[in-house]
């Protein structure tokens, strides 16, 4: 569980923490690879949301699956890269939280992922919240909470 007062200083910034679907690079499941590629190419992300006509989150893709989708043991068929959807090599087990959002499970979740996706509880996708904004957040704590409080170690601790 979250200590009391430092659960208060990370929600102090919450509304920072969701970066909204209209500001994250997506792409539809129904694209090709190749605009996979290109659209991950040009962000400079190696993950990003795939959301179905309705834009409602269905997965990720990102770099690895796309190259893999067109690699073999013998070489790489970049031809490939029209011919296969990005729904045919999405992931689809992937965290996805629903808004609004628990805090404490969030940080649970970004231990393993560099970001978490969020959505309505119709699965409409609503947008992420990142290890990079919590981050942010936590290091703001770490330089301010002796300010705002009088620290004093407990006796067992000594």
């Amino acid at each position: 569980m979250i200590g009391k007062e430092i659960g208060k200083m990370l929600l102090e910034n919450k509304e920072k923490f969701l970066i909204p679907a209209e500001q994250v690079a997506h792409i539809q499941m129904t694209n090709r690879l190749d605009h996979a590629l290109l659209v991950l190419t040009k962000i400079g992300y190696t993950v990003i949301p795939v959301l179905d006509s309705t834009y409602k989150i269905r997965g990720l893709i990102s770099m690895s699956l796309v190259i893999d989708a067109i690699t073999s043991i013998e070489d790489v068929d970049f031809n490939k890269l029209g011919d296969i959807r990005v729904e045919d090599v999405m992931q689809t087990d992937f965290a996805l939280i629903e808004n609004p959002y628990d805090l404490e499970e969030v940080l649970h979740l970004l231990v393993r992922n560099s970001f978490v996706c969020v959505a309505a509880s119709d699965g409409s996708f609503t947008g992420i919240v990142t290890r990079s904004e919590i981050l942010k957040a936590t290091n703001r704590i770490a330089h301010e909470f002796e300010n705002k409080y009088d620290v004093k170690r407990k006796k067992e601790y000594v």
